[in-house]
């Protein structure tokens, strides 16, 4: 009569779940912060998506702080600074931008407390340069004014400030037209 032996295992011993499980996270992590710059919010949203623990999370997280790799204040002035240039965003939709980022309210208040309020004049004085160039103006011009300034609203400018610089525009414009 024969016995038989059991197979040999062909898994290695295990480590302990827990490291492995922060290793992976931490993949992840730079995997995610190598694409573009992230909060920790984030990180820690992507995190719970792929079901990491909370304590897991926060360990790595903390780690990669503790590192530099993380850090929402940086990550705010860069977002501003880009947004401001490349999309002429004002503050009310920079504000709302930092917020759906997970960015708390005090480094929000902290970044947009160094946006110049003639620097954001100016940026909208830009904006509405580059549309004039491009409209047929007329005798009554009360539509592109409407337009103008619904464009610098819906990029977060006031609408007292958006009215202001959608005005004196417009005439610098006719002005320069009628050269």
């Amino acid at each position: 009569m024969m016995t038989s032996c059991p197979l040999p295992s062909t898994s290695e011993p295990s480590e302990p779940a827990e490291p492995k499980r922060e290793e992976q996270a931490k993949s992840l992590c730079l995997r995610l912060l190598t694409a573009r710059a992230r909060t920790r919010a984030e990180l820690a949203v992507k995190l719970a998506e792929r079901g990491y623990p909370e304590d897991v999370s926060t360990r790595v997280l903390d780690r990669l702080a503790t590192a530099g790799l993380i850090d929402d204040a940086d990550f705010a002035e860069q977002w501003v600074r880009s947004r401001r240039e490349h999309a002429g965003k004002g503050r009310k939709v920079l504000a709302a931008e930092l917020r759906t980022k997970g960015v708390a309210e005090d480094v929000i208040a902290g970044v947009l407390a160094g946006i110049d309020a003639g620097a954001e004049r100016d940026r909208a004085e830009q904006l509405v340069q580059g549309r004039l160039r491009r409209e047929t103006l007329g005798d009554d011009d009360l539509r592109v004014t409407r337009r103008l300034v619904a464009m610098l609203a819906r990029r977060g400018y006031s609408p007292s400030m958006a009215y202001d610089v959608v005005r004196d525009e417009l005439a610098a414009e006719r002005e320069r037209r009628r050269v």
